[in-house]
């Protein structure tokens, strides 16, 4: 995908008091259907795939977004979903691009195509380079949450020889990012496959199992500890994970199962292992979204409809002043960057930090909250860390 052209720049923003507009336009390949413009403005639900439905038919499309004079605006285009996102002319995923909006403008870009239908990434999983080998169950339906979604297991290299080998089992979210950068939404994977062979190799961690859990469009609420969480753990723990122990050689216990997820994924994180420690012994919460509250949940879901004016006190806070207790023998993971959305996660971190030592947890032991200078909010940020939280939810395990 290449911009063509900024087209018009219209006079300073002093003499247009709602500067400023930005038309953003695309070309499309022909046969194209809705086309969506994904930005990273709140009033959008930041980063939602269908943020915008583009106007317009044939292989023009057009869309517009407002902001202040000064607002800087990341954005993207999709089919509606992360899945179908648009690609460059050589089939990779483009960066988001960047636009100062100082005076009304138009651009134009030129998109040469969209991701594939995942299915044809799953049907041909060798092609994305995994070590080790992926199984994918597809449309796995759950009676407690709507939206069917997929799954991936990861069995790791020597897993088909060592017949008599059981292993620990790292249940992780947001499945289509972790090992296939066709499928990951930013087009970098975590590289979880190459993080968990190089920690074996180096004698760590033992080698482990990961089972990841795509994400639906109920994302949002699905991983709120706050929404629908208690639904997805009744999912993993009732018909998931019993599927997972039933046709794969797994450790069971909560010593041998750990969660791992990021931003909500990591609030989701976070709720299992601290609620449900009969069946998760740790968890891996990066750059975990602890600022979320109903002003924020009101901003960014759609869906979300307060009564009266939003509390902005984040969740998390409302919970341990109610008392929220951490389970005997759970061990957390935090951590977060400096950049973007992170910027913003120190406060919420240190006063979950004062309140695991309150609860007698020995800070390096039982849990670590650790900031990374410079890292980001996204999977290239995730990916650069990984060793990290493994080593910490699997450093202990025999090896």
């Amino acid at each position: 995908m290449t911009l063509v052209s900024t087209v018009r720049a219209d006079p300073p923003a002093q003499s247009h008091p709602q500067c400023c507009t930005a038309t953003i336009r695309v070309v499309v390949p022909r046969g194209t259907g809705t086309v969506y413009l994904a930005a990273s403005l709140p009033e959008l639900g930041p980063w939602r795939p269908d943020g915008i439905t583009m106007t317009g038919a044939g292989q023009e499309r057009t869309a517009r977004i407002t902001a202040p004079a000064g607002t800087t605006v990341e954005y993207k285009f999709t089919l509606g979903s992360w899945q179908r996102e648009a690609l460059t002319p050589s089939g990779t995923i483009p960066p988001g691009y960047r636009l100062r909006l100082d005076r009304d403008t138009v651009l134009v870009h030129r998109i040469a195509g969209f991701k594939r239908d995942p299915r044809d990434y799953i049907a041909d999983w060798r092609g994305s380079g995994v070590l080790g080998r992926l199984v994918y169950w597809t449309d796995v339906a759950s009676a407690f949450l709507g939206p069917t979604r997929h799954v991936e297991i990861w069995l790791p290299p020597g897993y088909d020889e060592a017949r008599t080998t059981r292993y620990p089992v790292l249940y992780m979210h947001d499945g289509q990012n972790l090992f296939d950068p066709r499928i990951a939404n930013t087009g970098v994977d975590w590289g979880v496959d190459e993080a968990v062979v190089r920690l074996t190799r180096q004698r760590k961690i033992p080698p482990i199992i990961v089972v990841g859990v795509w994400s639906t469009e109920a994302r949002g609420s699905e991983y709120s500890p706050w929404d629908d969480a208690p639904d997805y753990a009744r999912f993993l723990l009732e018909e998931l994970m019993p599927r997972v122990n039933r046709e794969f050689r797994t450790r069971t216990g909560p010593a041998n199962t750990a969660v791992m997820g990021s931003s909500m994924g990591g609030l989701l994180s976070f709720y299992l292992v601290t609620h449900h420690p009969e069946a998760f012994g740790a968890c891996g919460c990066v750059s975990t979204h602890f600022p979320l509250s109903e002003a924020v949940a009101a901003q960014v879901f759609r869906n979300s409809t307060p009564n009266g004016v939003p509390d902005t006190t984040p969740y998390v806070v409302r919970d341990i002043e109610s008392g929220l207790r951490a389970p005997r023998g759970a061990r957390y993971w935090f951590d977060y960057g400096t950049r973007g959305l992170d910027s913003a996660y120190a406060p919420t971190h240190r006063i979950v930090r004062h309140w695991l030592l309150g609860q007698g947890l020995v800070e390096g032991r039982d849990f670590v909250i650790r900031g990374y200078h410079g890292a980001t909010h996204n999977e290239a940020s995730w990916r650069a860390r990984l060793d990290d939280p493994l080593t910490f939810m699997f450093g202990r395990l025999p090896r």
